[in-house]
């Protein structure tokens, strides 16, 4: 039988509570392109921490 893993509300509005507060880091952060790639760094992780190779996620 396949598991299916479906997000709760809560779950979805943590997550994007934690988008809004990142991008708020972004817009007060002095030094904005240090904290875009904190930010870059930290969203690497998370993915390839559930198996998402982010190597191919590239905007030209």
């Amino acid at each position: 039988m396949k598991e299916v893993d479906i997000m709760t509300e809560k779950e979805q509005a943590t997550n994007m509570i934690d988008v809004y507060t990142d991008l708020l880091r972004i817009k007060q952060a002095a030094d904005k392109e240090k904290e875009v790639n904190n930010q870059l760094r930290k969203a690497k992780a998370k993915l390839e921490a559930l198996g998402v190779v982010v190597e191919d996620l590239v905007i030209e």
